[in-house]
């Protein structure tokens, strides 16, 4: 607030992450958030994250009605609004696609978050053999309808290293397996929706791969994918803010009574207002 001479007299609400996530964080963001709103006298909201990363998303992007690929550490999910929620048109069934990144990256040395070093191994290999194809590197692909697995597929490209499998090669496999199996529910949502935006969402949706292979889906059926800027797809206070934002606009407010944290908060549990 002092970086933009920002005074409590021009804040008219505030805005707090109400769940999904780990319980001890968000508490201490909604007591926080409870202590201002109490004290400078102004509306208190609690929002939804998951509908956060769609509507920072929206707002980024331009993009309207579209559906969600929600690629996170804690998430994997498809979402598409239909009346006044947003569905979960499909889920990982197991742990999310960036928890998945993350172990097999740890049980490799490769330092937090192991994402972004995956993708920079994966670029290397392919640039070094671009004609290597899937080869003997091949892994479990989760697609269970429109639910997705990834406990699978962590655990044999953990084998693949351990049957000597370089490196490269298994973080390249793992990735066009993984985001593969989510491309194609995502298009599989988009078919029986009828939408024809996409919109990818969460610290994954940073992975260059990862959006190529989405827009390669997406023009093939005639459609657009939309991501936004790397800082508004892992967790931000922006989100927060732009989602508090369109809700106490539509004349959304939480009471006290009702500003509970709730770590599995659903993304379909909010009522959407303000479209």
């Amino acid at each position: 607030m002092e970086s933009h001479e920002l005074s409590a007299e021009g804040v008219s609400a505030i805005a707090f992450s109400q769940g999904p996530g780990l319980g001890p964080c968000l508490r201490v963001g909604a007591s926080v958030a409870r202590s201002l709103s109490r004290s400078w006298g102004i509306p208190l909201i609690g929002v939804n994250h998951c509908v956060a990363h769609i509507e920072i998303g929206r707002s980024q992007t331009g993009c309207d009605d579209p559906v969600l690929l929600y690629v996170s550490g804690g998430n994997t999910q498809v979402i598409a609004r239909a009346g006044n929620r947003y569905r979960v048109l499909g889920e990982t069934l197991d742990i999310g696609i960036g928890n998945m990144l993350d172990k097999f990256a740890r049980s490799q040395g490769i330092p937090f978050p192991g994402g972004p070093e995956i993708e920079s191994l994966a670029s290397t290999w392919i640039a070094d053999v671009p004609d290597a194809g899937l080869g003997s590197v091949l892994l479990p692909y989760g697609v269970q309808g429109m639910d997705l697995a990834f406990s699978g597929i962590l655990t044999a490209a953990q084998q693949k290293i351990s049957d000597g499998s370089p490196l490269g090669e298994v973080c390249w496999s793992l990735q066009e397996h993984s985001f593969a199996s989510c491309v194609e529910v995502a298009e599989r949502a988009m078919a029986h929706t009828g939408k024809n935006e996409l919109l990818l969402g969460g610290g994954v949706a940073c992975n260059e791969r990862l959006n190529q292979m989405a827009r390669i889906m997406c023009t093939e059926r005639g459609g657009e994918s939309f991501c936004p800027d790397r800082t508004f797809c892992v967790d931000n206070g922006t989100m927060i803010a732009e989602l508090g934002r369109k809700m106490v606009e539509s004349g959304t407010v939480t009471s006290l009574m009702d500003s509970s944290v709730n770590p599995g908060l659903r993304t379909d549990h909010t009522i959407v207002t303000w479209y």
